[in-house]
């Protein structure tokens, strides 16, 4: 690996795969990793001297764990058992699965959270070795009453505040958005705007079925959100949330991306309806704004009238090129087992692996100095 390689980890249903590239056209490929284990959240974390990939992986018989390597894929590591995460026996509870593993920021390099199925947050001062259950999110009144979604009941965003160490925000299916102003200790809805459709009467303070948050790259406190159904977006940090869905196919989809630095672009990934879960036109599309919501912008991944795969909401993600060394690359990972790729922010597409196992998870990020 040379400085300014990206490494591309692409997590799927019986394994993870490893890419590197140095013009993120040409790629090798690696894996599989952690076979037969269902891979459901992935991060690169380049923090440190080290270049650690982490893996939400499940295996059948034995349940979930944290795996990870620090020579790219190498070798594996995986905490003794009953210090990785792990509810303590007097909860009686237990893991279903690790939906997603989120690195804090450069000035915590030892700070690695986890969210799972059930609704769960962990966190780890050791790099992602070990974790700790987040007693104040575990104890909060509404816990008993979050419902799953379609694919469980699971914490899967997690966006620490990249200036302000005592601001974390969260996002599960079902529940919405809460965010703790104390390190977690304690946590408040924040789903004001957000749509909630298949319940009844006026939207409730919590419940709504959010798919994906994301955070503006200059300014903290703009979210974007893709719901069940809706895109929205907030500017004051997750209190209010308006509409920005005018302008694409479909209000429904599952992830929603945040381009890496320029303010105010991001991107999702449309499918017709939520009882219709495939491409609108039959065509993987990518859509990209470029001013906060306003308007969007239509890039086709695949050939016309062909494409009925769905892309879920880890399945999708960009680098973190910097501006001087050219646009930021975006990456989707598609559930027939398909991976795309992008070096000029959506713009044009080529395929890079087909004919994987399910892909549930993509991440990217370039090889430091």
């Amino acid at each position: 690996m040379a400085k300014g390689d990206v490494v591309l980890v692409v997590g799927t249903r019986k394994g993870l795969w490893l890419l590197r590239s140095a013009d993120r056209r040409t790629w090798s490929v690696e894996g599989p990793h952690l076979l037969m284990k269902s891979v459901a959240a992935c991060a690169i974390d380049t923090r440190g001297d080290r270049t650690r990939v982490l893996a939400g992986a499940s295996y059948d018989h034995w349940g979930p764990a944290v795996s990870w390597s620090d020579d790219l894929g190498a070798t594996w590591h995986e905490a003794p058992d009953g210090s990785g995460v792990r509810f303590p026996a007097e909860l009686g509870a237990s893991v279903e699965a690790v939906w997603q593993i989120r690195p804090d920021t450069a000035d915590r390099p030892g700070v690695v959270w986890a969210g799972t199925e059930p609704s769960a947050l962990w966190r780890s001062e050791d790099g992602g070795e070990t974790f700790s259950l987040c007693e104040g999110l575990w104890n909060h009144p509404h816990r008993p009453t979050w419902e799953p979604g379609g694919g469980g009941q699971a914490i899967h965003t997690i966006l620490p505040h990249p200036s302000d160490h005592a601001r974390v925000m969260v996002a599960m299916s079902t529940g919405g958005v809460y965010v703790s102003e104390d390190a977690g200790e304690s946590w408040n809805p924040s789903n004001a705007g957000i749509s909630a459709d298949f319940l009844p009467g006026e939207e409730p303070e919590y419940g709504q079925c959010v798919h994906k948050v994301a955070r503006d790259a200059a300014d903290p406190d703009r979210l974007f959100l893709q719901n069940h159904p809706g895109v929205f977006r907030s500017d004051d940090g997750g209190k209010n949330w308006v509409s920005i869905a005018d302008g694409l196919p479909s209000n429904f989809g599952f992830p929603v991306v945040a381009h890496p630095h320029r303010a105010g672009t991001a991107w999702v990934v449309p499918l017709t309806a939520d009882m219709e879960r495939m491409p609108p036109e039959r065509t993987l599309q990518v859509w990209r704004t470029d001013d906060a919501g306003a308007s969007w912008k239509k890039s086709a991944v695949s050939m016309p009238g062909m494409f009925y795969a769905s892309v879920l909401r880890d399945a999708f993600c960009s680098d973190d090129v910097t501006p001087d060394d050219g646009p930021a690359g975006v990456y989707v990972g598609t559930r027939d087992g398909s991976v795309f790729a992008s070096a000029d922010e959506g713009s044009t597409w080529s395929e890079v692996l087909s004919h994987l196992p399910d892909v549930l998870c993509v991440r990217a990020a370039v090889v430091p100095g």
